[in-house]
């Protein structure tokens, strides 16, 4: 049995009053489904692309941005640096200075003193040196004038209270009128000492010279001595630890046995009152007591 076919189905209805329209509409029908297929897939595409751009550009605009905050930060923070250094060290010079100000005198708050130009005479070292000279040699004799002004008033002031010669005869004489008692003797010492209180006048044991007149012999304190030629016999005697400012004599003076050479004291190494009296015979110490007794009259 042969298939009818129903042709109407397949075969469009055409126009008959116008068969170009309806072969046009018959081709726009065909085209369309393709075109509005290809424009799905083409805005689909953008679409995607558009989505990619928008997820691509924030992170670009990020990474531009941390770059270009990197190149600031890169030349601000040296330079500030190095600006806030400067200030540091401008704050620090401006502390010392501060720390190390001096104190200036404006002129008008000054008073003006006169100078007194006869002390500024000596201008080289030569000068200078030789004032310094003229000075001590200056004080030097005033010293020395003085001593022989005390020396004076000292002789002067006990001529009326202390006999200026000690009783007796002879060639030698006692040095005391009167004494207490003997020191005890001791190793290394070479005179011998008399006992006596304070102001008792010691006297010369002999004609003589004297070569040594001192306030300040070495121990001795205020001393004495005396160079004695005793009937071809070469004999010094050495009064020490006599009382301040009663020396009698000076160096040079003549002396006569039992003259008044000073009194009784305690100076220099001493503890007590008392003259230490040493006697040398042709530079031998001897016992002075016992060369009294033998040779005093």
């Amino acid at each position: 049995m042969a298939e009818h076919k129903d042709s109407s189905a397949d075969v469009p209805d055409v126009d008959a009053t116008n068969p170009d329209r309806t072969g046009s509409a018959l081709r726009s029908r065909l085209r369309f489904p393709v075109a509005k297929k290809q424009n799905r897939e083409l805005a689909t595409a953008q679409n995607r692309a558009a989505r990619r751009r928008r997820k691509v550009h924030p992170v670009r605009s990020g990474l531009t941005v941390a770059a270009v905050v990197g190149l600031v930060a890169t030349v601000a923070i040296p330079a500030f640096a190095a600006v806030r250094a400067t200030s540091a060290d401008a704050m620090t010079l401006q502390q010392v200075a501060a720390d190390n100000a001096q104190s200036i005198v404006v002129a008008s708050e000054a008073s003006p003193a006169a100078l007194d130009r006869s002390g500024f005479t000596a201008t080289t070292p030569e000068e200078i040196q030789k004032k310094k000279d003229e000075e001590a040699a200056a004080k030097a004799a005033a010293e020395a004038l003085a001593n022989r002004i005390s020396a004076s008033s000292s002789t002067a002031s006990y001529s009326q209270s202390v006999p200026l010669v000690a009783p007796g005869s002879g060639l030698v004489r006692r040095p005391l009128m009167s004494f207490n008692n003997f020191g005890t003797p001791y190793a290394g010492h070479r005179g011998t000492d008399y006992m006596a209180d304070r102001g008792t006048p010691i006297y010369s044991v002999a004609d003589g010279t004297v070569v040594a007149s001192s306030e300040s012999g070495p121990g001795w304190g205020v001393y004495v001595k005396v160079a004695h030629n005793i009937n071809g016999t070469n004999v010094t005697s050495l009064y020490a630890h006599m009382d301040w400012g009663t020396r009698a004599v000076q160096v040079g003076d003549t002396v006569s046995a039992g003259q008044l050479l000073g009194q009784v004291g305690d100076t220099g190494r001493a503890f007590g009152t008392h003259l230490h009296l040493e006697i040398v015979i042709d530079g031998t110490y001897m016992n002075a007591e016992s060369w009294l007794v033998a040779n005093a009259g």
